[in-house]
């Protein structure tokens, strides 16, 4: 029985520690910009969703980590393939940038990353399609930020953030949960 015990211990142990090895690439953040190469950000941050590449040779990589998550990050690579930056593009600096009558989608596209396909919605007597994102708020909160386009000419029409009051299966109580930070 000891044996049993520890050989569990052991496999619990070196469980966490894959857990959270895998959790430090989640975001990019053991990547050195100036340093780490385009592949180095693939093969630690994955496959992009979404990938934009400049005139200039210049390339944006799209990470959503949802859908339960409320990160999207972008990674900025240079002309030479070196990693530039990696921003977290679901806050309140980012959202500020939206532009109702001028932004459109392939721009909301490229400021915030994909948003949740399960929550895309399609309002046909307004002609409106709502894309939704879960998000962290400012107070720590999770919220889902909502960007209303025109749906003939795709551009915003407006765009706001609620808190996420979905109700936990669990307990049936409808409580605006923490982010995990």
């Amino acid at each position: 029985m000891p044996y049993q015990r520890s050989c569990l211990t052991r496999s619990t142990i070196i469980g966490l520690a894959l857990i959270l090895s895998a959790c430090a690439g989640y975001s990019g953040r053991n990547l050195k910009p100036g340093v780490s190469t385009l592949s180095e950000v693939v093969a630690t941050m994955g496959v992009p969703a979404m990938r934009w590449k400049d005139n200039d040779g210049r390339e944006q990589l799209a990470y959503p980590r949802g859908p339960q998550g409320t990160q999207t990050f972008m990674a900025f690579i240079d002309a030479q393939g070196r990693l530039e930056r990696i921003e977290g593009v679901l806050d309140t600096q980012h959202f500020a940038r939206i532009e109702p009558g001028r932004s459109d989608q392939a721009a909301i596209l490229r400021l915030l990353g994909p948003p949740q396909p399960q929550w895309t919605t399609y309002f046909e007597r307004r002609d409106e399609l709502v894309w939704e994102w879960l998000i962290c708020d400012d107070w720590g909160k999770q919220a889902f930020l909502d960007v209303l386009f025109d749906g003939t000419t795709g551009i915003v029409r407006t765009s706001f953030h609620r808190p996420d009051y979905r109700i936990n299966p669990f307990t049936r109580i409808s409580v605006v949960p923490t982010c995990g930070h």
